[in-house]
């Protein structure tokens, strides 16, 4: 995530063959879980259009 980005906790259920399949890719690339489900949602969003526009930094 962003340098300075705040972040919220949550609570996620998920089934265990699908967390088996997100720890071993993230060990694949490696990344740690929370890490790789951070970069599985950015990537998401990213790909649907759903981020907010980056500001052009003032100078």
């Amino acid at each position: 995530m962003a340098k300075g980005a705040s972040n919220k906790s949550f609570i996620l259920r998920i089934d265990e063959d699908t967390m088996n399949a997100i720890e071993t890719w993230a060990a694949d690339e490696f990344r740690s879980t929370n890490g790789q489900l951070q970069w599985l949602i950015n990537d998401a969003l990213r790909r649907a259009g759903r981020l907010p526009k980056k500001r052009k930094e003032e100078k």
